[in-house]
């Protein structure tokens, strides 16, 4: 097996392989066979060509989280699917800006993302990045910056060096990591879609041990971990940032030192990929504390229906966000709220609002008994706190054969509100 197979990066580092891969045509699905032939045809190895319209397709794909910049940049399947957004990084390295810091290391740096946005506001980047092949993919992604240059090694060894771990980083210096957190030899089925995602902290690489030791020196600091961390194993001493870009909860950010704020420790912060301005939500108060509010139960199941972002509920913001909007708890262990009028603020974007319109006591039968009085024709299910699957769920409720005439689709929530579970019809706002 040659070393390009291995590496399938490898035929486009190569300047041969770097001036074909930019000189395809925009990606097209229908016609990549047909392309293939051809450049085989010229003479091309099919390596290369096989590498090429692989980057080819990757970059088409990178172009919802990198722009116009993907047109110029390396990308393997696994880096794509694990960078950050740009706009997402845009607002990592506007951090380090607002801090007065002047340079980001970046101990970790993958294909380069967050690195690139970094460069992009002036600030000066040493990218660290330990597999070799993606470190040159990183130089070629950073390659339009002056201001970054890439390392090859790990961020244990580039600590060691600078002796980080003992007198922490120099002054104008931050830190940012995004510790790997997926096994590459954990997939033992060979047509696994993919390395298993590790949930072990002291299983990425580096570890979050290697993080905390970081942050005790008092080095400005921001970690990049996905956002299922557990909270329990979030330190004391940072602020823990949940983003989310349209709905998609995408990460949690641990922020140390001085790219922490004064006063809060859990934040959610949502952006929108059009030009709606960022929305934030944020508490002093540690996880399981902060504001309080008794479940007014089922007969509190009226008016407007919040559902909230799921930044806002891995954040644990959710009492925080009623308590803001007026609104009423109906359990404390489901995440949603009503209030009794919609809120009309149309910079609100931190849950979607239903108007309640009936509630009844829930089972498939009852359910299903609904839905034929009302006419449904096709149904939306959403759910919380109970053992259903929506889309079986469905099945049982609409008749097997779809009626003639007039559509009728509709929504409803099904919950569990202490020992009881019910269904509301709702009305999206």
């Amino acid at each position: 097996m040659s070393s390009h197979a291995a590496d399938p990066l490898a035929p486009v580092l190569t300047p041969q392989g770097w001036e074909l891969l930019n000189s395809l045509p925009p990606y097209d699905e229908d016609a990549a066979f047909g392309l293939n032939m051809r450049l085989r045809e010229a003479g091309h190895p099919p390596d290369l060509v096989a590498a090429a319209l692989t980057q080819s397709r990757l970059r088409a794909a990178a172009r919802k989280k990198f722009g116009d910049f993907a047109e110029r940049m390396l990308f393997t399947h696994e880096g794509l699917q694990q960078s950050t957004r740009l706009p997402v990084a845009a607002r990592h390295a506007q951090r380090f800006r607002t801090a007065n810091l002047d340079r980001v290391i970046d101990l970790g740096c993958g294909l380069g993302g967050d690195a690139l946005a970094a460069a992009s506001l002036g600030l000066a980047v040493t990218a660290v990045e330990a597999d070799q092949s993606i470190a040159a993919a990183a130089t070629m992604n950073l390659h339009p910056f002056p201001e970054a240059a890439v390392q090859h090694g790990t961020a244990e060894a580039f600590a060691e060096t600078f002796g980080l771990l003992h007198a922490g980083a120099p002054p104008g210096w931050g830190l940012w990591l995004d510790p790997a957190r997926r096994d590459p030899h954990a997939a033992q089925d060979a047509a696994s879609t993919g390395p298993a995602r590790l949930w072990d902290p002291e299983s990425f690489s580096p570890p979050l041990s290697f993080v905390t030791a970081l942050a005790r020196t008092g080095t400005p600091m921001g970690v990049k971990l996905g956002p299922g961390l557990p909270h329990e194993l979030i330190p004391s001493d940072c602020e823990a940032e949940w983003v989310s870009v349209d709905g998609d909860l995408v990460e949690v950010v641990l922020w140390f030192n001085a790219l922490a704020r004064p006063g809060v420790r859990r934040t959610a912060t949502l952006l929108h990929s059009g030009t709606a301005a960022p929305v934030e939500l944020n508490s002093p108060a540690d996880f399981g504390a902060g504001v309080e509010l008794g479940p007014a139960g089922r007969t509190g199941l009226a008016g407007v229906l919040h559902e909230p972002d799921p930044a806002v509920i891995r954040s644990g913001l959710v009492v925080e966000l009623a308590d803001s909007l007026d609104g009423h708890m109906l359990d404390e262990h489901i995440a949603y709220f009503c209030t009794d009028a919609p809120v009309t603020d149309p910079s609100h974007r931190l849950s979607r609002q239903f108007r309640v319109l009936e509630v009844e006591a829930f089972n498939v039968k009852a359910l299903k008994s609904w839905a034929a009085g009302a006419g449904v024709t096709s149904l939306e299910i959403k759910k919380r706190g109970v053992d259903i699957v929506p889309e079986q769920l469905r099945q049982q409720v609409l008749p097997k054969k779809r009626p003639k005439g007039r559509k009728h689709h509709a929504t409803v929530v099904v919950t569990r509100l202490g020992e009881d579970r019910v269904f509301a019809v709702v009305e999206p706002l």
